[in-house]
């Protein structure tokens, strides 16, 4: 990992990583560059997803999938009991609320503190051509690393017969890569701006969640190397449960608009099992840009 201008990372390993000639993501102001984010703008816009097929080279499947596996076992199991806004579950609210449709969260994430700097996803989320790009798409000045020791880059892990049940994001968008499938099962499933900053839009969520709302329901099948830049503020969503021997594997690419952003106690324990001083000591710092539920 080198220095660019103004002392940010950059990878000498971005050309064996990207495929640069399909995503000429290191080429600032090329008409091939601004192509690709004005593509991804405009699907943004309209159904608040976009993917990017085979952004990291299909060489290097191998590579994710052998990196997935060694992490996976650091990653915190539970099963838990949720609902879409990830509020505690005595939180009143009234009767119909969708928030009270109680599910069952059995995904697992691995650590920012236990991925290696060699990783293949480290490289990327660390190299600061990869964020400007990512700033760009979501139509931001700029874009900032996680503070926090434990999120910003994590693996997510989804066991046979287990699934991350429907769910709104903290963070207005997330970018995200599939790294190992599952057998079968497991697909992306999300409701494209089924909520607005102004408005939560409550009887599509329980319609959603009851199994009435099929209509509102898009469905993507990924494939490893697959970059996924994803509203997922507003856009309702969950991975189906995944069937089969294999447990699915993404890496979760968290930026901010602001720098030395640090979660919240409660949900890194939630995600993590665990939370370090840095989490204690930021406790009441955060803010939202929204007057959301979650």
């Amino acid at each position: 990992m080198a220095e660019g201008c103004g002392g940010e990372r950059v990878s000498d390993d971005l050309e064996q990583l990207v495929d640069l000639d399909r995503y000429p993501i290191d080429e600032t102001g090329s008409a091939a560059r601004e192509s690709v984010v004005e593509r991804v703008r405009a699907e943004l816009a309209a159904v608040g997803c976009s993917v990017l097929r085979g952004f990291v080279r299909p060489s290097l499947g191998a590579r994710l999938r052998a990196e997935g596996n060694d992490l996976a076992p650091f990653a915190y199991h539970t099963v838990e009991r949720v609902n879409a806004y990830n509020i505690p579950l005595d939180t009143e609210l009234p009767a119909g609320h969708p928030g009270r449709i109680v599910m069952d969260r059995g995904n697992a994430f691995v650590a920012r503190d236990r991925i290696p700097a060699t990783a293949a996803v480290e490289l990327l989320y660390t190299d600061a051509r990869f964020r400007r790009f990512v700033a760009e798409c979501f139509g931001r000045p700029a874009l900032y690393e996680y503070a926090d020791p434990l999120a910003g880059l994590c693996l997510n892990v989804v066991a046979p017969g287990l699934s991350h049940p429907w769910h709104f994001d903290t963070n207005e968008f997330t970018v995200s890569m599939l790294t190992q499938p599952s057998d079968d099962g497991g697909l992306f499933e999300y409701c494209p701006n089924i909520r607005t900053p102004e408005a939560e839009n409550l009887d599509d969520v329980r319609a959603v969640l009851t199994g009435g709302g099929d209509h509102l329901v898009r469905r993507l099948a990924l494939r490893p190397g697959d970059l996924q830049l994803f509203r997922g503020r507003f856009s309702l969503h969950r991975v189906s449960p995944v069937e089969g021997n294999t447990p699915r594997h993404t890496a979760i690419f968290a930026y901010s608009e602001h720098p030395g952003v640090i979660g919240s106690v409660e949900r890194t324990r939630q995600l993590f099992g665990r939370v370090l001083p840095e989490h204690v000591a930021a406790a009441g710092r955060s803010a939202r840009g929204d007057r959301l539920l979650d």
